[in-house]
């Protein structure tokens, strides 16, 4: 190619013809670039969905309370449709009841193999049952659950009517069980636990509403605590005062 032709190459900005073995000298991804695969969404399963549903539903309801928690926000949270979340729930209530249901399995499942150990000495229990208690629910999410049950309860029945039906109607008649078991071999300071199976909950829900109100005034020392009340349910031995 003459030189006149080499300036007018340069003026129209137009590349020259590319030469024969000029291929051979590029790189493989220029000459050719492979095609990207189209990644597939990853799909959800039923279960793993209604989880991320209750999760959702459990930050909802303890930022905002029962009655100003809205079903588009925890559909929000969760990242699925409002109609989606009807599908595993027809309602607000009802998907409390289904959070506080899975939040109360393991605490009632823990307390059945208590009822079912008849040879473990009433003390032991007790602690085995306020350790627990410390561990899986007020370090846990599970105590906020308990918050609005006691806060929200009053004003909305069908939250009582839940908490009663799927926890307390029973764990009283295990707690029932084995104070009665321990009174048969006299190691309760009374028959007042056979007879009102709550002594043994009570610490549980005042150590709940001690957290909420006063926790940043006065931590409550809540080992301690648990053991004075299990001192005082079951009996003393013989020569002391």
């Amino acid at each position: 190619m003459g030189n006149t032709a080499r300036v007018r190459e340069r003026r129209s900005g137009k590349p020259k013809a590319a030469r024969a073995g000029d291929a051979k000298r590029l790189p493989k991804a220029v000459i050719k670039a492979p095609a990207k695969k189209r990644s597939r969404p990853h799909k959800v399963a039923p279960a793993e969905r209604k989880q991320a549903i209750l999760n959702a539903a459990l930050t909802v309801f303890a930022e905002r309370g029962f009655e100003a928690a809205r079903l588009d926000d925890v559909a929000a949270r969760a990242g699925v449709a409002k109609g989606t979340l009807y599908l595993y729930f027809k309602d607000k209530e009802a998907l409390f009841e289904e959070l506080l249901r899975g939040a109360v399995s393991p605490i009632l499942a823990r307390v059945t193999a208590l009822a079912e150990t008849p040879d473990m000495p009433f003390a032991q229990t007790l602690d085995l049952l306020y350790g627990f208690f410390q561990k899986e629910v007020l370090a846990t999410d599970r105590k906020l659950l308990l918050r609005l049950v006691l806060t929200e309860g009053p004003r909305f029945p069908r939250i009582a009517e839940a908490h009663y039906r799927n926890v307390v109607s029973r764990m009283l008649p295990l707690i029932q069980k084995i104070a009665q078991r321990a009174a048969d071999r006299g190691e309760l300071a009374s028959d007042a636990v056979v007879r009102f199976p709550q002594l043994v909950a009570e610490p549980i829900i005042t150590t709940i509403i001690w957290d909420a109100l006063f926790s940043k005034i006065k931590p409550l020392d809540v080992p301690g605590f648990l053991r004075a009340h299990r001192d005082m349910l079951i009996a003393k031995p013989r020569g002391q005062s």
